[in-house]
This record gives structure tokens, C-alpha cells and sequence, in this order.
């Protein structure tokens, strides 16, 4: 999997405090009422999926595309909600983002009995040792995020190191999702960082 959020030279204070402000009018409930639906025909694709997977050991190629597409979706507003890209996030699965670059592999083969541990014991050896993780990592990114808003208000520079680690957990998290959603078969790195396997 390979995520990358590009680091700006500058960003705009203007936009800063219009998402600051206004970001949940414009952006989130927008882009949230559209994707519960988006995110609901891809709960479906899933669950559907797994079964084709279980049977035969393969992604459907559509379904895939679509999930992956749907993750792009959410990267793209996540960028924006944590002011680590200037813009308005494009709407719809078929967008593109200059500043984002991410996609996962297509597999050839998915192997059938790790797709059913990961259904029946996925919470237990993925979602609690990543997810207590993240959460503390969480915490250090409000605090930076925090802290690099007011960078960019006052220097319009957001503190590259600060992104990284930002830019880190929205990767780890990816990494858990697309490993949950049967995509790979890598068991996800307890790490934010871009790893040299990765696309």
C-alpha cells in the first residue's frame, strides 16, 4: 500500500480559518451525507467479497477498485479536515487529488483461510493491539494538529516533521482497513512510516 500526502511550501491561512470555521457546513456534512451511502454500497461489496474470496481465493477486480476508491475518498477529506492540504476535497469515487497518492496493490490471490481468521479473530490480534496503539498515537496528533494550525495561521507553514507523523497515523490506519478488508495479506506494520515494500 502506498499513501502519500504532499507537504506544501505554503498553505493558506484563508482557507485554514474557512474549514476551521465553516468546514463542517462546507466540507463534512456534504461529503458525510454523501458517503453513508457510498460507504453502505461498499458494506455490501464487502460482505459479498469475502464470500467470493472464501470460494475461490480471489478479489473481484470491481469490487476491489470500488473499495479502494472509497478509501481514496476518505483520505482525500481527511487531508483537508486535518489542514495537511490546501483545497476543497473532489467529490465522487472517480476523483483525483494532485496532492495524494495512494493505492493498494491488486492481489492475485487471497488466501481463504486467513480471510476467515481475519473475520472471526481480526478484533482480537489487529483491531485491539493497532487500535490501542493509534489511540495514544491520536492523542500526540490533536496536540500537533493543534499546534500546526497555529503555525499556519501565523507563518502559513505547517512544520514538515509535524506532517509526517500526522500524514503517519491516517497511513496506519489505512494499513489496518485494507488489511481488514481482505485487500492483503501483509499483516499492517506498527509503524507510520512509508515502508520500502510499498508500492
Amino acid at each position: 500500500m502506498k499513501l502519500v500526502i504532499q507537504h506544501q511550501d505554503q498553505y493558506s491561512r484563508g482557507e485554514l480559518l474557512l474549514r476551521t470555521f465553516l468546514g463542517w457546513f462546507y466540507i463534512l456534512i456534504p461529503h458525510v451525507l454523501l458517503l453513508l451511502f457510498v460507504e453502505l454500497w461498499g458494506f455490501f461489496l464487502l460482505f459479498a467479497a469475502f464470500w467470493v474470496i472464501l470460494f475461490t481465493g480471489r478479489y473481484p477486480d470491481s469490487m476491489f477498485q470500488y473499495l479502494e476508491k472509497l478509501l481514496r475518498w476518505g483520505i482525500r477529506l481527511n487531508a483537508r479536515l486535518f489542514h495537511l492540504s490546501d483545497g476543497y476535497p473532489a467529490f465522487g469515487l472517480e476523483a483525483e487529488d494532485e496532492r495524494i497518492d495512494f493505492a493498494v496493490p491488486y492481489p492475485e490471490r487471497v488466501s481463504r483461510g486467513l480471510t476467515l481468521v481475519r473475520v472471526l479473530f481480526g478484533w482480537l490480534f489487529v483491531l485491539i493491539p493497532h487500535g490501542f496503539i493509534l489511540g495514544f498515537r491520536g492523542i500526540w496528533v490533536g496536540i500537533l494538529a493543534f499546534l500546526a494550525w497555529w503555525a499556519v495561521l501565523f507563518t502559513a507553514r505547517y512544520p514538515a516533521g509535524w506532517h509526517n507523523w500526522v500524514v503517519g497515523q491516517i497511513r496506519w490506519q489505512m494499513r489496518v482497513s485494507v488489511y481488514m478488508m481482505f485487500m492483503t495479506d501483509q499483516y499492517p506494520a506498527f509503524t507510520g512510516e512509508q515502508l520500502p515494500d510499498e508500492v
